[in-house]
């Protein structure tokens, strides 16, 4: 067990003070920022400039800085003598470089949002490995508390406890999930 589990507060066990609560908070959002930190590390380069592009590129910079050299463009080829025009209305180089800018710009957004699917899908693994050791954790605990209330003559005819006692199987809840799931759509409507 750890400090903060031990610590009490007003007598009474289990209960955690103030203080070692926020140092326990503390030190898990240090844990949280290390991994933040152990997976940014891990890019590529070319993962790392495509995640400032795409960083950039969903800001409001990037709209007022496209909204005025598009709106510069388009002012300039229509305020310029027919002869000296780059680009005449209806603008074809425009177009074509607006067309170019966002087919890399739908690469990289796109590559972005791979890396940033790959770390979610990692911590949603994470999250299932956490969860299914403490529920190992919390079956064996009711099980020890059974045992010591056999111990001292005390008598369960809750009926939930046994089911909680046993071991889950991640299989069987995720079939029972696709079950509900299924059974909750209707005849007709997309999936």
């Amino acid at each position: 067990m750890t400090e903060s589990r031990e610590s009490t507060t007003s007598g009474r066990p289990g209960r955690t003070s103030g203080a070692d609560s926020s140092e326990l908070v503390q030190a898990n959002v240090k844990r949280i920022a290390g991994l933040e930190e152990a997976e940014h590390a891990k890019a590529t380069p070319g993962e790392r400039v495509a995640d400032a592009i795409a960083a950039f590129t969903g800001s409001m910079w990037f709209v007022w800085i496209s909204v005025a050299l598009i709106g510069g463009w388009v002012v300039i080829n229509l305020v310029l003598p027919q002869g000296k025009r780059l680009d005449p209305f209806p603008f074809p180089l425009l177009t074509l470089m607006l067309s170019v800018e966002a087919i890399f710009l739908s690469i990289f957004i796109l590559m972005s949002q791979n890396r940033a699917a790959t770390v979610s899908d990692k911590r949603s693994h994470l999250d299932l490995q956490l969860n299914l050791l403490s529920e190992q954790e919390n079956t064996k605990m009711l099980l020890m508390l059974r045992e010591i209330g056999q111990a001292v003559g005390a008598e369960f005819g809750d009926p939930e406890l046994k089911e909680l006692e046993a071991k889950t199987k991640p299989e069987e809840l995720s079939h029972q999930i696709d079950e509900a799931a299924n059974a909750a759509k209707k005849p007709g409507t997309p999936a």
